[in-house]
């Protein structure tokens, strides 16, 4: 196993674990959007677990240096991928800012948070990445600042289709430490979820929108 192959597992049964993500075919969730989905993540809940956070900001710091190279600051997208972000730019020396999903009602309505210069090169950190929309809002208002984003690294992402188009029409590199295709092959190794869902739930990332529609 590739060294990238054991840090998407070890992340995927860590999340597991702690229930940071929960896998239920057969009682989905629903998202914001209205779409059904049998899995829901929620990656802040690895901050209460030291180890296991200190884990994750090890393997950012490690994708940033050999995936995009050392930037001159740090963003995360608000407000989940602030605390993980912060840790990052802690490890690595570097200057943090946050960017806001909507500008502040008061005050100087700001977008992003932070002291940001323009030229600065930047890596963005998401905790999540479904579709990438919000992301991609994060990484817009960046560039707008007069920034260049090297990328955006995620802790977890779906593996959606949708996000890899999202991405490439942004010409914005893109990286997760795991997936949705390497949680399900660890949620049926520690039984999870048994091997008669995994059909199941690999249907809903080729086609989430209408998945438990049809």
């Amino acid at each position: 196993m590739s060294q990238r192959d054991d840090t998407a597992h070890t992340i995927a049964e860590h999340l597991l674990q702690i229930k940071a993500i929960r896998l239920q075919p057969e009682e989905p969730f629903t998202w914001a959007s209205g779409w059904k989905s049998p899995i829901y993540c929620d990656n802040r809940i690895a901050l209460s677990y030291p180890r296991i956070r200190t884990y994750i900001r090890q393997e950012l710091v490690k994708a940033i240096e050999t995936r995009f190279g050392k930037p001159e600051v740090i963003a995360g997208v608000a407000t989940a991928a602030i605390p993980q972000g912060a840790l990052v730019a802690e490890a690595l020396g570097l200057p943090f800012v946050y960017v806001r999903s909507s500008p502040k009602d008061h005050g100087r309505q700001n977008l992003i948070e932070g002291e940001l210069k323009p030229g600065q090169t930047v890596v963005v950190i998401e905790d999540l990445v479904s579709t990438g929309k919000s992301s991609l809002k994060a990484v817009e208002a960046l560039r707008e600042a007069g920034c260049t984003v090297k990328g955006l690294l995620a802790v977890f992402s779906y593996g959606l289709k949708k996000a890899e188009e999202n991405f490439r029409t942004a010409h914005c590199p893109f990286y997760s430490l795991s997936n949705y295709e390497v949680l399900l092959e660890k949620a049926v190794e520690t039984k999870a979820v048994s091997s008669q869902h995994l059909e199941v739930l690999r249907q809903w990332r080729h086609d989430p929108e209408h998945w438990n529609t049809k």
